[in-house]
């Protein structure tokens, strides 16, 4: 086997997998492996976690693959990652909890104290209200803890021993001083870096451990969204992103500061571009849960699922779903929302119920995308990442959702391509993030929305808005009975 000339490892610490590539100057992908893991969750405790252990064995897997497969050699090494998820290590980098995921819910009123204190929220918190109700509930793991990290952070101290907080462009982090007047050990928030930045290199111990060669760059990464903005090719006002991936969201960028309310409005991170958007929890989980969940282990499997969807018309026979199975976000910011099937008959069969979870996931995108419209801003494109965009059926149902063309990247792991991105301007392979975009970037097909659907799709979508209104009183009558075991 010829070896290939250096490459980028860029990796994304998903929430059900380690995804992994080498990636060329070109944006092309020389080799992608990926692995799985699983989340512990407890619904009705409202927690959400993982064994970063678990992590370190899948990021070895996908590493040693890689090159075993490709036979080329590493220029640097950059990872993104779910967020905020909140990862306690002692000074070697051993973690001293389990990792509290993005989906955990027990923190709102530490989230509640440090918004008062700090005048930010939500994102703008990041990880910083799991941390406190790890000291609050927790001490003795907080004693043993050195550092309080984002996932993309740990594995970025695993690989080269330097423990940093990185800070994305025009990323305004909670103050310090104000922090700590919510009980918060300060001490314990690692210096910080901008992403894209070199934080270190590879030490010899991760490099046995990885099969990588010592002294590679390692740079800093940022939440996987941010990165899939940029592997997606986001640059101008009016593209936007489906972001795909376990829990979805969509995302629009604009050239000024705006006001949307119920959306996050911030800076992109991209030199002189803002986005507004939200983030959902479970909408590219749902069609796996049906498929291993409530058919148990029968179903055909979600792309055989997908399938059969596509001969369920529009509307899926009057039948909607919820897509709310952990709570929900964007734009209803509801930790303890549900989902649900309405409108069930017995007509209706398992491509029905399929069907259904399609559509609930472009009716969120819509859901979200409505009070940024009604801003002023508009959607030219919609770019579609991650899983959920490797069939067209699904990508055809958000174009004809929303109205807008999709626009279907060549490399689907947008996130993976971020981090690429990310690493090429560090390495000087390119000489900035917004260069990286434009050549590491390509789209390989567009779909447009079929008119003839709009009128269905119409009225599903004020079914949809009305939904979560109408049966909430009914799902906090049933938050007493018992939860799932």
């Amino acid at each position: 086997m010829t070896f290939r000339p250096p490459a980028i490892l860029a990796l994304d610490l998903g929430t059900t997998e380690v995804k992994g590539a080498l990636i060329g100057e070109d944006g092309g992908v020389i080799a992608a492996a990926r692995v799985g893991h699983s989340i512990a969750v407890d619904a009705t405790g409202g927690w959400a976690e993982q064994d970063p252990d678990t992590w370190w064995r899948g990021i070895a897997a996908v590493c040693r693959e890689l090159l075993a497969n490709a036979r080329a050699g590493v220029a640097a090494v950059c990872c993104v990652g779910q967020g905020p998820t909140m990862v306690a290590v002692d000074a070697t980098g051993r973690s001293t909890h389990a990792a509290i995921t993005w989906m955990d819910a027990r923190s709102e009123r530490e989230a509640a104290v440090l918004e008062e204190v700090t005048g930010l929220a939500g994102w703008g918190l990041g990880i910083l209200p799991a941390a406190l109700w790890l000291e609050q509930h927790d001490p003795a793991a907080a004693r043993r803890t050195r550092w309080y990290l984002n996932a993309w952070e740990w594995v970025a101290l695993r690989l080269s021993g330097v423990a940093a907080t990185t800070r994305s462009y025009g990323q305004v982090l909670p103050p310090v001083d104000r922090v700590a007047l919510a009980g918060l050990a300060v001490d314990r928030m690692a210096p910080v870096v901008d992403a894209g930045a070199v934080v270190g290199h590879v030490t010899a111990a991760a490099a046995e451990a990885l099969g990588l060669r010592e002294g590679v760059p390692v740079v800093a990464g940022t939440v996987d969204s941010f990165a899939s903005f940029s592997g997606a090719g986001l640059a101008e006002p009016g593209q936007a992103i489906d972001t795909g991936g376990t829990s979805g969201g969509l995302a629009v960028y604009w050239d000024a500061p705006i006001v949307v309310p119920g959306a996050w409005v911030a800076p992109a991170p991209l030199p002189g571009r803002w986005y507004a958007g939200g983030a959902m929890t479970a909408t590219g989980k749902a069609l796996d849960w049906l498929d291993e969940s409530v058919l148990a282990g029968g179903g055909p499997g979600p792309e055989a699922l997908i399938a059969e969807a596509a001969a369920v018309p529009p509307g899926a026979a009057g039948l909607l779903f919820l897509p709310y199975l952990a709570g929900e976000r964007s734009p209803i910011w509801e930790p303890r929302a549900r989902g649900a099937f309405v409108g069930l008959t017995l007509a209706h069969g398992r491509a029905h119920l399929a069907r259904a979870v399609l559509e609930a996931a472009a009716l969120a995108l819509r859901h979200v995308a409505a009070p940024i419209l009604a801003a002023g801003l508009r959607i030219d494109e919609l770019r579609v990442t991650g899983g959920t965009a490797r069939g067209d059926t699904w990508n055809q149902v958000k174009a004809d959702v929303l109205g807008v063309p999709v626009a279907v990247p060549a490399v689907l792991d947008t996130a993976v391509l971020g981090a690429a991105i990310l690493a090429a301007s560090a390495s000087g392979w390119q000489p900035d993030v917004r260069t990286a975009i434009d050549r590491m970037v390509r789209v390989d097909h567009y779909l447009e929305p079929a008119a003839a659907h709009r009128a269905t799709y119409d009225a599903l979508f004020e079914a949809y808005v009305a939904c979560w209104p109408a049966i909430a009183p009914t799902v906090r009558l049933l938050r007493g009975l018992p939860g799932p075991g």
